[in-house]
C-alpha cells in the first residue's frame, strides 16, 4: 500500500485528469449531433487556448537570453533537430518497432516544442541556469507555433502521412491567427491575463480536457481500442523511454565536450529534453483531425515519463553539486576529512 501511494503522489495531476477523461470517452463517448458539438467546442477551445498563450508571452523575455546564441542553440537543436532525427531515424531502420498507426503520433511527438514551466522547474531544483531556461523554453514555446506543423508535415510527407491543405489551412486560422491576435493585443489585455494566473490555467487545463473528450469520443466510434491493444502500448513505452534516454545522453555529452558550466549544461538538458503535452495536443487536434485519439498517445506516455525521470536527475544533478561545494580546495586532502563529503571522518 505504502508503495502504491509513493507511485500515485509521483503521477502529474493533469495527467491523471486525461486518463480519467480517456476513461469516460470510453464509456460514455459523444456520437451524432453531440459528437459534432463537442467538435466545433473543442476547436473553439483550440482558438481561445492560442489565444491566450499569445497574450501572455512576452517576445522580449523570449528574445533576452538571445546573446547566448551558443547555449540557445544547443536547446532548440535538441528540440527542433535531434529528437526529430532520432524519431525519423528509428521509423526508417526499424519500422517494426510500432504498428503503422502510432509512428504519426511519435514523430508529431518529437517536433513538439519544450516545456516553459517543467524545464524552469528542474532547472532550478538541479541549481543550473534559471534564466537561460525560462529564455530558451519560452523561445522554443514561440517558436513551435511554426516549426512543429512544418517539421511534422515534412516528415509524415515522406512516408505519404504529410499534412493536406485543409488541416494547413486549419493550422493558420486556429493556431497562428488566434496567436497573433493575441500578441497584438498584449499591451491592453497582458496586464489583466497575467494577474489572473489561476483562473487562466483552469481554462488551459479545462480546454485541454474538452479536446482530449472530443477526440477519444471519435477515436472510440471508429474503434479506437480494437487498433492498439496492452502489448503495442507497452512497446510504445520502451521507445518513448529509449528516445529519452537518447536525448538526455546526447545532450549530457555534448554539452560537457563544447566546455558548457555545469549550470549551462543542466539548463540545456532539462529545456532540450522536454515535450510539451500541453502545446501538444491542441496542435495535434488542427493538424489531426478525426485520428486524434492514437495520434496522441505517445506524447501522453512520454509526458509522464519525462517528468519522472527529470525528476530524480533533477536530485542528483543537485547533489553532485552539493557534494562538489563541500569538497575541500587542497590535494590531498586533511586525514580528518573524507574527499568526497568534507564531513569529518568516524
Amino acid at each position: 500500500m505504502t508503495r502504491f501511494r509513493s507511485l500515485w503522489s509521483r503521477l502529474d495531476p493533469f495527467l491523471v485528469a486525461i486518463l480519467l477523461t480517456v476513461g469516460l470517452a470510453s464509456l460514455l463517448p459523444a456520437r451524432g449531433v453531440m459528437g459534432e458539438a463537442a467538435d466545433g467546442v473543442a476547436d473553439g477551445a483550440v482558438a481561445l487556448l492560442f489565444f491566450l498563450h499569445g497574450a501572455r508571452l512576452s517576445p522580449a523575455e523570449a528574445l533576452a537570453g538571445a546573446r547566448d546564441w551558443r547555449l540557445q542553440g544547443m536547446v532548440l537543436a535538441g528540440t527542433f533537430a535531434l529528437f526529430p532525427l532520432l524519431g525519423a531515424s528509428a521509423r526508417y531502420f526499424v519500422p517494426g518497432l510500432l504498428p503503422a498507426p502510432l509512428w504519426p503520433g511519435l514523430i508529431l511527438l518529437t517536433a513538439l516544442p519544450s516545456t516553459v514551466q517543467a524545464s524552469v522547474v528542474f532547472t532550478s531544483v538541479a541549481r543550473g541556469n534559471v534564466a537561460a531556461a525560462v529564455c530558451s523554453a519560452s523561445a522554443s514555446s514561440l517558436l513551435g507555433i511554426v516549426l512543429t506543423p512544418l517539421i511534422a508535415g515534412l516528415l509524415l510527407s515522406r512516408s505519404g502521412t504529410g499534412l493536406s491543405l485543409a488541416s494547413l489551412r486549419d493550422i493558420v486560422v486556429q493556431l497562428l491567427l488566434p496567436f497573433v491576435a493575441g500578441q497584438a493585443l498584449r499591451p491592453w489585455i497582458g496586464g489583466f491575463v497575467m494577474r489572473r494566473a489561476r483562473l487562466l490555467k483552469t481554462v488551459d487545463y479545462g480546454s485541454i480536457l474538452l479536446i482530449v473528450y472530443a477526440a477519444f469520443s471519435r477515436g472510440v466510434a471508429n474503434g479506437l481500442w480494437h487498433e492498439v491493444d496492452a502489448a503495442q502500448l507497452l512497446r510504445l513505452a520502451l521507445v518513448d523511454a529509449a528516445l529519452l534516454a537518447s536525448v538526455l545522453t546526447i545532450l549530457t555529452v555534448a554539452s560537457r565536450a563544447l566546455g558548457f558550466s555545469r549550470a549551462d549544461e543542466i539548463a540545456i538538458v532539462f529545456c532540450g529534453s522536454k515535450k510539451s503535452l500541453a502545446s501538444g495536443l491542441p496542435m495535434a487536434s488542427v493538424m489531426f483531425a478525426g485520428h486524434l485519439g492514437i495520434i496522441i498517445l505517445p506524447a501522453m506516455l512520454f509526458h509522464q515519463l519525462q517528468l519522472m525521470v527529470c525528476a530524480a536527475l533533477a536530485r542528483r544533478y543537485r547533489d553532485g553539486g552539493a557534494r562538489l561545494s563541500r569538497s575541500p580546495r587542497r590535494w590531498p586532502p586533511s586525514r580528518a576529512s573524507d574527499p568526497l563529503t568534507a564531513r569529518p571522518v568516524e
